[in-house]
């Protein structure tokens, strides 16, 4: 509570500075000062049947301050700095960094304080901007790069992204990445991790029904990710739209090489699917997905994704946020209804399975309901369910072991987001 309080003191500090332009010799340091926040209050309830110690129940809280400014006078150099603080309101639960001392289940939102994001951007013309310094990277649908914005603290990178739109239709992605800093506390190996890593994203929209794009995601100490992506909007009336996503990525050796990683030592050759198609009209949704993590088979790779988003990528439950070793099948449905201030509800079926042997691993049902709060503005609330019901068979081998319990989800959560004017 006292790191909230002090990130309380700091956020009153920078809404002070945003009427305020600093000065040197005649020209404004900074000026057309904006600030921006966010606090989030979480319930979350885990039961996990392998763990017979107990239920999780975490309290958390989120606060997250902001401010940008534009420097020395210009209007194509500007900067950005944001402070997140995690608080834990309470101890009945393994945050991966408090000693789990009731041995309960794991909520991996450990209590922080960090820099999420300091950068600069240098503006040329319309179409260009080159930004320097730690900042988040949500890319396509964040199956491969993500800020992992589902749990309290964000994942964030060090290094330069340049950006490009000069061309009509055309979109240019490509950032050097130095430093990893993952949603985990100080300690963790894949916090403040040095890496040596390059993506590049460029997609084209080739008309309103479709654009094309292609990436290459080089982790120097994982993998190389190559792949392709088809998305786009039909039109089929007035009120029924029609959406799709065609997918197919490769991953091969590492051609970058991380500090003290040896590149030669990592062999991967794995492949990714996935078929989205979905139909909306008068607030209704509905939609069939299906996606494939090739698994390992001989001298083949499991197809990991280790800078993912992975939350909801398949089902909320987060049972495989890492690809099994067999790989992984997941056949997905959903409904929705979007009945304005009422409120919206969505609903998710999966059945999973292996992707070497056809193994049933499970199915999960998923249900939320989002609703902005009445008569308070700026803030949002939401109710979420995950269950994740494992196949009677799938302990059969070791390999499906972490798979073998059925493991239930509640979320409940309040969201409130402020910016000055």
């Amino acid at each position: 509570m006292r790191k909230m309080l002090k990130m309380s003191i700091a956020a009153a500090m920078v809404m002070g500075i945003s009427s305020v332009s600093a000065q040197a010799d005649g020209i404004n340091i900074l000026s057309n000062v904006q600030t921006k926040g966010e606090i989030r209050l979480r319930y979350e309830n885990v039961d996990d049947d392998s763990n017979a110690l107990g239920n999780a129940n975490a309290y958390t809280s989120r606060l997250t301050v902001g401010a940008s400014a534009d420097l020395l006078d210009t209007d194509w150099l500007s900067a950005y700095v944001e402070m997140t603080n995690i608080a834990n309101l309470n101890n009945n639960y393994n945050s991966t960094d408090n000693g789990n001392p009731n041995g309960k289940d794991t909520v991996a939102d450990p209590e922080q304080t960090r820099l999420t994001q300091a950068y600069i951007d240098a503006k040329y013309g319309d179409d260009t901007n080159i930004r320097i310094g730690r900042q988040v990277l949500n890319l396509d649908n964040q199956r491969f790069i993500g800020s992992v914005g589902w749990r309290q603290m964000f994942q964030t990178f060090d290094g330069i992204t340049v950006t490009n739109k000069s061309i009509e239709n055309l979109n240019i992605f490509a950032s050097y990445l130095t430093e990893r800093n993952s949603v985990f506390a100080e300690g963790d190996p894949t916090n403040n991790a040095d890496v040596r890593d390059l993506l590049v994203n460029v997609s084209y929209k080739v008309m309103p029904e479709l654009k094309v794009t292609v990436y290459s995601y080089m982790l120097g100490s994982v993998h190389d990710t190559y792949g392709i992506a088809l998305t786009g909007k039909v039109g089929i009336s007035d009120d029924v739209k029609l959406n799709y996503r065609a997918e197919y990525a490769t991953q091969d050796d590492p051609t970058m090489e991380n500090k003290d990683t040896d590149r030669d030592t990592v062999n991967a050759d794995a492949d990714y699917l996935r078929f989205d198609i979905g139909v909306s009209a008068s607030g209704f949704s509905a939609g069939i997905g299906y996606e494939e993590l090739s698994g390992v088979q001989g001298t083949d790779t499991a197809f990991t994704t280790p800078y993912a988003t992975g939350h909801g990528k398949n089902g909320w439950a987060d049972r495989f946020l890492a690809t099994p070793t067999d790989g992984l099948q997941d056949l997905s449905f959903n409904v929705g209804y979007n009945a304005g201030e009422l409120g919206s509800l969505k609903v998710v079926y999966h059945d999973y399975s292996s992707e070497v042997g056809s193994v049933d691993y499970g199915t999960e049902l998923n249900i939320v309901y989002k609703n902005k709060i009445p008569g308070v503005n700026g803030v949002t609330g939401m109710l979420k369910y995950a269950a994740y019901d494992a196949d009677d068979t799938v302990a059969q081998g070791n390999t499906f072991v972490s798979l073998a319990s059925d493991t239930n989800k509640v979320w409940l959560m309040l969201g409130y987001k402020f910016a000055s004017k």
